[in-house]
């Protein structure tokens, strides 16, 4: 099954991964690694079978989800990162990132407002 990441349009994408590496120290705070999300990135091949034995032997959340986002490192990647957040319960995540932490992007600029 499918699933197409509905709140993020193409202009968006394309600001996916500075808007994770900008808000990657509050992203592990609030991002759930367990029940799911791993998995999920390994079978949309984010991950490698080796980079998802290394996140999963870390021994806490906040550690798992700074080696995952370290991980991020293509637009391509990242909209399967959206994808996966979605399958697993967490839209909210989504949300704080297409919308930069809670502020807008200011088009036709390259600032966040």
């Amino acid at each position: 099954m499918l699933l197409v990441c509905c709140n993020v349009n193409a202009d968006d994408e394309t600001r996916v991964l500075p808007a994770i590496k900008t808000l990657k120290y509050r992203l592990a705070d609030i991002i759930d690694p367990e029940f799911g999300l791993i998995d999920h990135l390994l079978s949309l091949h984010v991950l490698t079978p080796r980079q998802f034995a290394d996140i999963y032997n870390e021994r806490t959340a906040y550690r798992r989800n700074d080696a995952l986002l370290d991980l991020l490192t293509s637009e391509d990647q990242c909209g399967k990162f959206l994808t996966a957040l979605q399958r697993t319960g967490q839209q909210h995540v989504v949300n704080f990132i297409t919308q930069n932490g809670g502020q807008k992007y200011n088009s036709g600029s390259e600032k966040f407002t």
